[in-house]
């Protein structure tokens, strides 16, 4: 026994030292895995608590979005184009609906708000569902009675949530200019698109306490976000000044009727600010998705299945363009303004030069004559342009030279978009270069073919012309408005570049009041006013119809003093002529009266004189002429068809 004790002994020192390090290895880890936890702990408690309490704030709150109303949009005199109404969008709770009243809710609401009743209980059908959209955005009456149906018959789960839609109060005033939104109250086309962003508001937020099944709680845990209004515009635009404009055109449209719609153009000659703009017939922004021309409607109506579709799309895309901006043209002998300012400015002619006309003049084997085969002998550059000679401008346009006649349609802003603050304007118009540019080419593109511009781009550089050689950008949006009125950001006109001397620009205002008073613009003559003018009758080269013709003038008043431009062009008339000088002209000069006299220009005749009667309201200047003394007489129709009639003297090409 006393042998054993020591063996016994040595055997336990490898047995002690392995559970003393078992014991201390377990220690090690176990602060190890106490650290650690401490670690885990510090961090979600400290760094990333704020993260986890809001998960568990957002599974039990219900976040409801209030809509912010989109900026308000004025025109130039204070009119409100563009405001917001309030709607109601109706969402439904599937889960909140009494099961044995499901069948009820989906008959009775499919007739408040004319949906489909099968798919409707499908909706209601889904237990799990805890929101379904029903419609958005209707009336006070539709939410009403939806209001009134879930009362009577004990019906929950259904929600009228308030809701914001924007309104156009002067209806289809200034139309394709402003466009319209889409249900999410977007910007679709026009001002509405080109402003978007701006005019946005920040929407609001209400938060609601729930349950974890998604039901609202009784003891009601709310807090809102007050929503913000987006910014305002005003405009350049003149309200008045547009249902001057506006008024013409449509009564233009119908006297002589013009198929592919027209488009009329007011600009101040010296700031490049657009006083009207309209392309017609329009249609209603409250309803843009509605075809306006009966004619149109009826064609789409009369089809079926996917024919119907694609003719209604086309339909609505038709009515919504604004023609003045989107759309190129062949200006015509307009154009000539152009090429006789080049030529005068550039020194290839004086206004002493001589041109001859006779039965027709040949530019390499191809013959050109003038409208009507009229010969019209020996002329001056003034008379050239006051009888709208198309073979003296074919000479005009051979001694300035394709180079110069190109460096001079790129001055004036014609191979570019005009950097207008509207959408969809062409990145380029369609024209020749010098190098693709012919004897042929240049003939035809000096009197206003072959070339297609936007209507936007020849306002803009006839105001070149007359007002002393300053090619000015167009703009539409004077002021960024807060919702409280205050302005933001003022937008000053701007001048792109000097095109043409002060001195050519003074001869081309002499020549162009010649045209109104001796040559094809004689429709557009002012009792009391200096106009001057230049007509323009272009074919369409790119139509089916080799008769199909544009009707244009473009007028500036007073000439002497350039203030006010207007183009006005009819797109396919049918009438007793195509001549612009005969059915645009006229348009330009009601147009520009209305506006001469709203605007406080004297008539010479007014001019120091002890009877000058004063103006009546401008309420009255809306709905009527004035006589040579500035006095509202007659409706503005009975002038009109006095100025439309065939009988008029005096059409020019």
């Amino acid at each position: 026994m006393r042998g054993s004790k020591p063996t016994d002994a040595l055997r336990t020192l490898p047995e002690r030292a392995f559970r003393l390090r078992a014991r201390l290895i377990a220690v090690g880890l176990c602060a190890v895995c106490f650290a650690g936890l401490i670690g885990r702990l510090f961090w979600l408690q400290l760094c990333t608590g704020g993260w986890y309490t809001q998960r568990a704030l957002g599974q039990q709150l219900r976040d409801t979005v209030v809509p912010a109303d989109r900026g308000k949009i004025y025109s130039a005199d204070g009119a409100l184009l563009a405001a917001n109404s309030s709607c109601w969008t109706l969402r439904a709770s599937p889960r909140e609906m009494p099961e044995d009243k499901l069948a009820l809710a989906a008959k009775g609401l499919a007739e408040i708000l004319e949906l489909d009743e099968t798919k409707l209980l499908e909706k209601f059908s889904d237990r799990r569902s805890n929101d379904c959209l029903l419609r958005y955005r209707v009336e006070r009456e539709i939410a009403d009675a939806v209001r009134d149906f879930c009362a009577e018959n004990g019906i929950t789960g259904v929600r009228i949530n308030q809701d914001s839609k924007r309104w156009y109060p002067q209806g289809e005033l200034l139309a394709s200019v402003l466009g319209f939104t889409n249900v999410d109250n977007a910007g679709v086309s026009g001002l509405e698109l080109k402003y978007n962003d701006t005019l946005t508001g920040q929407n609001g937020v209400v938060l609601t306490a729930v349950n974890a099944w998604g039901y609202t709680l009784a003891q009601s845990y709310e807090t809102e976000l007050t929503p913000v209004e987006g910014s305002g515009l005003r405009l350049t635009i003149d309200a008045n000044i547009q249902h001057y404009l506006e008024n013409a055109l449509n009564y233009a449209v119908q006297e002589h009727h013009v198929a592919a719609r027209s488009v009329g153009i007011v600009m101040e000659v010296n700031t490049g600010a657009v006083l009207a703009m309209a392309t017609t017939p329009a249609y209603d922004p409250n309803q843009p998705r509605v075809i306006a021309n009966k004619a149109a409607r009826a064609a789409v109506d009369a089809l079926s299945g996917k024919e119907r579709a694609a003719a209604l799309q086309l339909a609505q895309q038709t009515q919504w363009r604004n023609k003045a901006v989107s759309d190129l043209y062949e200006p015509g002998s307009v154009f000539k303004l152009i090429t006789c300012a080049a030529a005068l400015d550039a020194g290839a002619i004086t206004r002493h030069s001589t041109f001859y006309c006779g039965d027709s003049i040949s530019v390499a084997g191809t013959r050109f004559h003038c409208a009507n085969h009229k010969r019209h002998g020996s002329q001056t550059v003034t008379q050239a342009l006051e009888n709208s000679c198309n073979q003296s401008f074919i000479q005009i346009g051979a001694r300035l030279g394709k180079q110069a006649f190109c460096d001079y349609f790129a001055a004036f802003g014609l191979r570019e978009p005009t950097g207008i603050d509207l959408p969809a304007e062409p990145k380029k118009s369609l024209y020749y270069t010098a190098d693709r540019m012919g004897p042929v080419e240049l003939a035809s593109c000096a009197f206003g073919q072959s070339s297609k511009i936007s209507y936007l781009e020849m306002a803009a550089a006839v105001c070149a012309v007359v007002n002393g050689g300053r090619l000015m950008q167009p703009y539409l949006v004077s002021d960024i408005l807060a919702p409280d009125g205050s302005v933001l950001q003022h937008n000053a006109p701007v001048c792109k570049r000097q095109v043409i001397q002060p001195a050519t620009s003074a001869a081309m205002r002499e020549m162009m009041e010649a045209v109104v008073l001796y040559g094809g613009g004689r429709n557009a003559q002012i009792a009391g006013y200096r106009v001057g003018g230049k007509s323009g009758t272009s074919q369409k080269l790119d139509s089916a119809d080799e008769k199909a013709r544009i009707a244009s003038f473009v007028a500036v008043a007073p000439i002497d003093d350039p203030q006010f431009l207007c183009l006005v062009c009819l797109d396919e008339p049918h009438s007793w002529t195509t001549a612009g000088g005969s059915l645009s002209a006229p348009v330009c000069a009601e147009v520009l009266e209305q506006t001469l006299v709203y605007k406080g220009v004297p008539r010479a005749a007014d001019t120091g004189s002890a009877d000058a009667l004063p103006c009546p309201p401008m309420e009255t200047a809306l709905m009527g002429r004035r006589d040579n003394k500035g006095c509202c007489t007659v409706p503005v129709q009975q002038p009109l068809k006095n100025r439309f009639s065939s009988g008029s003297a005096g059409g020019g090409r």
